[in-house]
């Protein structure tokens, strides 16, 4: 349940760059603990969206190879004027960045499509193929249709984007996420699956499957619910789990398949949400980061209030599953105490899949204000991290990564002022994780509010100088429920959204 939260889930969206640029190694120091460079810069020029911001970074990693995507250059109703890629070939030393081509109008060479939100990243072994899907957005703003653009080379050149599905008969797009199976003894080694939902016909659950590197796509048959926010795993047998909220974002499900992505188990709810309202008109929301160990363990985290009396601010909560059908109970990760006053939100989980089980090692990063009793005028947005090295049983003390930022310097939505709907962290091939993130600064001219200063707002996609290890430490306290809503029980919470 969304506490104090009147408003539907929202489509995401910003935009990239118009040629490829050489990524920024800028080393910038603030009051933080965490020295970071700057990967990625918003270079479009466009009047209709606001620049430079970059929002909403998601990453993966292969090998020594790093890929973030992020939206760049966003506009204020929805998306972005392209979707963004910064590659590291060496683990996080040096960066390279450049915009995906061939999308919307504002890209080299240009695309079909308006606007562009909602980036992806995976990477197929088998076919040596890394992808970026995104939702592609017509001039109405509305889901045209899932793409998935695609490069061979390690991310240096990037290929105008093959279709996963277009929008017809009043369907309308949103909340992409994609997948691919890199165990060679699965029986479906090399198959990729793409999420989204159908927000036109009340968010129904879509996946299609790809055999052959991303460029032909098939539905699955997938179960009737409305969903936001899935995020596929695949375990190492090959089968696909993926956890998902509700319409609503009042609970927190999942659904199977055993056979390749050609059908989905119906979905079923592992426990019900209750998020607080984060104050200071920020962008949030209990959608869930999932991550998967080496041995296939699911790990699924989200924003809930459940553990402060009287549901005043959020924490980190996450529930672990070993086979994607039972699942633990719910569990906080102990940042602070169950009495302090800081608000968590937009968690960005990693596991490292050269660890596993009681040994696994767990990165993630999150925004934070110290101070849930803010406003606009007084909240204070910082980055945080957190890990653990051994599953979850303990974790270490928590590093703030950077902030303060001041919420005006923040690109605005129609639904607050953003730095994305999602947070993202991988591990490197030397065990080292790498949170990505959107930092904000004071605008470098006409005033200090960014919805009225584009196009000189301040917000480039940032990653620390060098990976964070992960660490041991307090351990989970196992704290006891003290704040419950009124859940749907089973399936019955998957409903329509509108």
């Amino acid at each position: 349940m969304k506490v104090a939260h009147t408003s539907p889930r929202r489509r995401f969206t910003l935009a990239l760059a118009l040629a490829a640029m050489a990524a920024l190694t800028l080393t910038l120091a603030a009051s933080a603990n965490v020295a970071v460079i700057i990967i990625a810069t918003d270079p479009f020029t466009n009047s209709t969206s606001q620049h430079k911001t970059i929002v909403e970074p998601d990453t993966f990693s292969f090998g020594s190879t790093i890929v973030a995507a992020a939206q760049w250059g966003r506009f204020t109703d929805g998306g972005a004027s392209d979707i963004g890629v910064s590659v590291s070939s060496n683990n996080g030393t040096s960066w390279t960045s450049q915009a995906l081509p061939g999308i919307t109008v504002y890209t080299s060479p240009p695309g079909p499509y308006a606007r562009v939100s909602d980036p992806a990243v995976a990477y197929d072994a088998r076919h040596n193929v890394w992808m970026v899907s995104s939702l592609a957005l017509n001039a109405s703003v509305s889901g045209a249709a899932v793409i998935v653009s695609r490069s061979t080379n390690g991310g240096a050149t990037w290929n105008n984007p093959n279709t996963v599905a277009t929008a017809v008969s009043g369907q309308d797009f949103d909340k992409n996420w994609s997948v691919c199976d890199n165990t060679p003894s699965s029986p479906f080694y090399g198959s990729c699956y793409t999420t989204w939902d159908d927000f036109g016909h009340g968010n129904r659950l879509k996946i299609a499957y790809s055999r052959d590197g991303g460029v032909t796509w098939t539905l699955s048959k997938t179960p009737n619910v409305g969903v936001i926010g899935a995020q596929p795993l695949v375990q190492p047998s090959g089968k696909v789990v993926v956890p998902l909220d509700n319409a609503s974002e009042t609970a927190l499900g999942y659904t199977n398949s055993t056979n390749g992505g050609v059908s989905f188990s119906q979905a079923f709810t592992i426990t019900s949400i209750t998020a607080f309202n984060d104050p200071g008109n920020i962008r949030s929301g209990p959608l869930p980061s999932a991550e998967i160990d080496g041995a296939g363990k699911v790990y699924v985290a989200w924003e809930d209030c459940r553990f402060r009396s009287g549901c005043y601010t959020n924490d980190i909560v996450y529930v672990i599953s070993t086979n994607g059908t039972t699942w633990s109970a719910v569990q906080r990760v102990p940042i602070d105490a169950v009495t302090s006053t800081v608000d968590h939100f937009i968690p960005g989980l990693a596991v490292d899949k050269s660890t596993s089980g009681a040994t696994a090692h767990i990165a993630l990063s999150y925004n934070y204000y110290p101070n849930v009793s803010c406003t606009f005028a007084t909240c204070q947005l910082d980055v945080g991290y957190i890990s653990s090295a051994d599953g979850g049983s303990t974790w270490s003390a928590a590093t703030m990564l950077r902030g303060p930022m001041t919420m005006s310097w923040l690109p605005n939505t129609t639904q607050g002022r953003m730095v994305g709907d999602y947070m993202s962290t991988s591990y490197d091939s030397a065990g080292l994780a790498h949170p990505v993130f959107a930092e904000a600064y004071v605008p470098t001219a006409g005033g200090t509010d960014c919805a009225t200063a584009t196009p000189n707002c301040n917000q480039p996609l940032e990653t620390p100088t060098t990976g964070l290890a992960a660490a041991a430490g307090s351990a989970v306290a196992n704290d006891p429920v003290v704040y419950t809503a009124s859940p749907g029980p089973g399936k019955s919470a998957f409903k329509h959204r509108r």
